[in-house]
């Protein structure tokens, strides 16, 4: 390979570390025309221990001998001079969480609330289950810390706002409180200095911490161990203070990681927040662990982040990109799947036509499912492997079907999943002895033809997909289940394997249907843009399952993800907490707060490098009706003279959640926030709809076709000469009737009978019958 001169800061890499699979996509200046930039795309197994340690670095290493031209030995440091940035996602918390391998730490939380996050909100999810076994908590030891504040007054006075203490300004007393429970001489219910807390109420100080005591019990800590500790005080959203206090001093004794709640997600609600907060410190030292290991891999100047240093980005759970500095484990959970959603999100929607798209992500070990409506949906709580999280992540319901799910008959039933092969064995076809799993259903059925699939299995990674090993598996269990059944019933080979990959369709159906219909959508009325590396195959069955009539396929469909994390934006967000009734009166104050958080935002996104003209923030209100504990964050509706409408926002948005309004009971503000969105690129360019009406199209003639292969498809049962289509060798226009196939480097996608697929500059744009 020649060596080419490739000009410094000018590679730009997205990698996607999965469960099975590692996708790289990396763009840089072509040699032949600078104007243009030249992309390239690598895959690897997420897990090859006896070829490498770390399947980034891995990857990195590979786009940077194809950029350069030049020879770079594995384990060499990378130098870092012609990367202009590095972006990651990362799965590491994720599975750090559903394995429960999270780092050792402890729990200091206020006297008497030892035992809060473990009885939690006492929900009771199988309520009939007689042998109800709860996950464990996520910390190991707990420290009660002799300190209280109390809130001045109760939340459901009727006349809350005429008894509550006024302040002025500057934060003093102007008078007392006057509500039930005044003792008549005080400024409150009881002794204790009374302050103003972040959300404007009036905070009572019981007890401080002793940070002697708080001290000798910390050291404590430190010499049994713990490096870790999450920390959770009563009230500490509005009045932080006690909890800054211990985090500083746990620093000073040489604790590695503080997750005080109030600095995570200063948000009402103790035992999310304190969830959350254990949750952080739980995952936190191993997400720094893995990357430190992928920091040595590279020169010194990948790591101090200065001006003229490449920068690593890391994509959140919420869709937006962080720097080192702001990326945590609790911001991790999802950022697999998140470059997904912005992937599709980004190429699939249409302004004009407002066309709801719901993007499906079959990967190796599960599937991922979203909608996009015009923007991102982000919920504020979630459930992940038990663990009740607050924390802005994007709306994905996660299934456990993909293309490494094994496949099992048990008890008469066709099972796909929940466990999985994954990289290491993978299933029966990689050449390492694993289980039957999806892939090697599509294999036997011919929905992927081994000649061009990847050639990276085996000890040498040189040696293709082995079909005999799936076959002589699926022989075996079609023998079993035929055997478990009448002789009218029996099934051939056939027949069985695609009774496995039915059952897996449906299973990937289920939340997509959570998404649409049991939220009042037709799922009918949506596009399904389809990812991942399995998603060609399933694509066309699922859409005809669900009704969709329309498909999308990205010519980097099949990894996304990574692509994703090239068209994702910068994201910084900042949030305080409110206990504010909405009226008019307020309503100056709200923005007030609003403002001054937004000149922070902005502030910090020049800091990260971006001019104005590309900044871009919104500003939300945590709303709520007085009585309920429901708060929904949502943007402001435009109303006359360009004011901010949120009461009307509100209550469009809590009609469409719940169907009802609460029209007599005024409204609550828990919380003012600005997300701030630092633009990464101008414009994609016109839609692929836009671009479907204006090309001309022809069909193409099967003689075309690179081979034939002999292929399952349901109801017609083998095609043996269905047509074989290179991606590559297709043009604008082209248009493949089905039954067909149309293959990539990276990806095979199955074009059932009465389906049509039309190539676009950068889509597969697919209609049904």
């Amino acid at each position: 390979m020649p060596a080419r001169t490739i000009p410094d800061r000018s590679i730009r890499i997205c990698a996607d570390r999965g469960g099975t699979f590692c996708d790289v996509h990396a763009s840089f200046p072509d040699p032949e025309n600078p104007k243009e930039r030249k992309e390239v795309v690598v895959k690897l197994l997420s897990q090859d221990p006896a070829n490498y340690r770390d399947a980034p670095t891995e990857g990195i290493r590979r786009v940077l001998e194809i950029a350069t031209g030049e020879k770079i030995p594995r384990g060499t440091t990378l130098n870092t001079d012609k990367i202009d940035y590095i972006r990651l996602s990362t799965t590491v918390a994720t599975n750090a969480l559903l394995e429960r391998k999270g780092h050792k730490h402890a729990l200091l939380i206020t006297r008497g609330f030892k035992d809060l996050l473990l009885i939690g909100n006492q929900s009771r999810p199988k309520i009939f289950d007689l042998n109800i076994r709860r996950p464990p908590p996520l910390y190991s030891k707990v420290l009660e810390v002799d300190e209280r504040v109390t809130l001045v007054g109760y939340t459901s006075d009727p006349q809350a706002e005429e008894h509550a203490i006024k302040f002025d300004e500057h934060g003093k007393i102007i008078r007392g409180y006057r509500g039930k429970g005044w003792d008549r001489k005080g400024d409150a219910e009881g002794p204790g200095e009374v302050v103003q807390g972040l959300s404007g109420e009036a905070v009572r100080i019981m007890q401080r911490p002793d940070l002697v005591r708080v001290r000798e019990d910390l050291q404590k800590l430190y010499d049994e161990g713990y490096r870790s500790i999450a920390i959770v005080f009563c009230h500490s959203y509005t009045y932080p203070e006690h909890e800054l206090q211990v985090a500083a001093l746990a620093r000073t004794l040489g604790f590695q990681h503080v997750s005080a709640s109030s600095q995570l997600l200063p948000m009402i609600k103790m035992v999310p927040r304190g969830v959350s907060s254990t949750a952080d410190a739980y995952l936190t030292p191993v997400l720094r662990q893995y990357l430190d290991g992928f920091f040595s891999g590279f020169d010194e100047k990948l790591r101090d982040g200065k001006v003229r240093s490449p920068r690593v980005e890391f994509m959140g759970s919420d869709g937006g990109l962080l720097d080192l500095n702001n990326f945590s484990g609790l911001k991790s959970i999802l950022s697999g799947p998140a470059g997904g959603v912005v992937g599709y999100a980004l190429t699939s929607w249409d302004e004009e036509r407002k066309i709801p798209v719901i993007g499906i992500d079959v990967g190796g070990t599960s599937t991922d499912v979203s909608r996009f409506a015009g923007r991102y949906e982000v919920v504020y709580e979630t459930t992940t492997a038990g663990v009740t999280i607050q924390s802005p992540q994007l709306d994905i319901n996660t299934v456990a079907a993909g293309g490494g799910s094994c496949l099992t008959f048990r008890n008469g039933l066709f099972l796909a999943g929940p466990h999985s092969a994954g990289a290491e064995p993978g299933p029966a076809c990689y050449r390492k002895g694993g289980p039957l799993a999806v892939t090697d259903a599509n294999l036997v059925l011919g929905r992927l033809v081994p000649d061009y699939f990847p050639k990276i299995f085996g000890k040498s990674e040189k040696e293709p997909l082995d079909v005999e090993a799936s076959r002589s598996a699926f022989d075996k269990l079609a023998a079993e289940i035929n055997a478990s059944v009448s002789e009218d019933k029996k099934m051939g080979l056939d027949e069985i394997v695609y009774g496995f990959i039915k059952v897996a369709n449906e299973t990937m159906c289920r939340p997509i249907r959570a998404l649409t219909e049991a939220r009042g959508y037709a799922t009918s009325k949506h596009i399904l843009a389809s990812f991942g590396g399995a998603g060609g195959q399933h694509a066309c069955e699922i859409a005809q399952l669900l009704g969709i009539k329309t498909i999308l396929i990205h010519h980097y469909s099949s990894i996304l993800s990574a692509y994703g994390l090239a068209l994702a934006d910068r994201a910084y967000e900042l949030q305080e907490p409110s206990s504010t009734f909405y009226t008019q009166e307020n309503r100056s104050v709200l923005r007030a707060r609003l403002d001054k958080l937004d000149a922070q935002v902005r502030e910090e996104l020049r800091r990260q490098g971006f001019e104005d003209s590309r900044i871009h923030t919104e500003r939300m209100l945590n709303m709520r009706f007085e009585g309920t504990d429901t708060a929904l964050m949502v943007l402001p509706t435009a109303s006359d003279g360009d004011d901010e409408d949120f009461e009307a926002a509100f209550k469009r948005v809590y009609k469409a959640e719940f169907g009802f309004l609460l029209e007599n009971k005024p409204i609550i503000v828990d919380d003012v926030k600005v997300r701030g969105i630092g633009k990464t690129f101008d414009s994609l360019g016109p839609s692929v709809f836009k671009e479907v009406e204006r090309i001309e199209k022809r069909a193409v003639d099967p003689a075309k076709a690179d081979s034939t292969y002999s292929v399952y498809f349901d109801g017609v049962g083998r095609v043996n000469d269905t047509p074989v289509y290179l991606l590559t060798s297709l043009h604008v226009g082209d248009t493949v009737k089905g039954p067909a196939m149309i293959i990539d480097n990276t990806q095979t996608i199955v074009i059932i009978p009465g389906a049509t697929a039309v190539l676009t500059s950068k889509h597969l744009y697919i209609t049904l019958d």
